[in-house]
């Protein structure tokens, strides 16, 4: 399919105002492709950590997708990564981010670090609280 990039990157802003994302991380995504990780709702730039990046570009090269922000914690299962994506299927865009109460759903590639085999594609919930995200399921 292919949808231009540009395009899914109007998704994604779209979708970190909706998680009302602190403005200069919205900012430094859309004018210059910077995305934020986010530990206990405290972000930090992504291209601190040459690991992530690789894993970014890895990650949209493979399944053509637009990474727009990441969570990062320490499970029992292993140290994970969630990668919020904008996939390239515009008929799926209205369900990648929805809000219901005060926490968000949305459409992610989680990378167990620890255990790659127990990486997958899938929903995780979300809680939006000064400006960052924390993924709480």
């Amino acid at each position: 399919m292919n949808i231009e990039r540009e395009t899914k990157k109007q998704k994604a802003i779209e979708n970190l105002k909706k998680l009302d994302i602190y403005k200069p991380y919205i900012k430094g995504f859309k004018n210059e492709d910077n995305i934020c990780y986010f530990e206990n709702y405290g972000g930090y730039w992504a291209w601190q950590e040459p690991e992530l990046i690789e894993k970014v570009k890895e990650l949209e090269e493979q399944h053509n997708c637009l990474v727009y922000a990441i969570t990062h914690e320490y499970t029992a299962i292993g140290e994970m990564y969630s990668f919020l994506i904008v996939t390239d299927y515009e008929e799926e865009w209205d369900t990648l981010l929805e809000k219901y109460g005060n926490q968000y759903y949305g459409f992610a590639y989680v990378w167990n670090v620890d255990d790659d085999m127990c990486s997958e594609f899938g929903t995780i919930a979300l809680s939006s609280f000064g400006g960052g995200i924390r993924r709480i399921g």
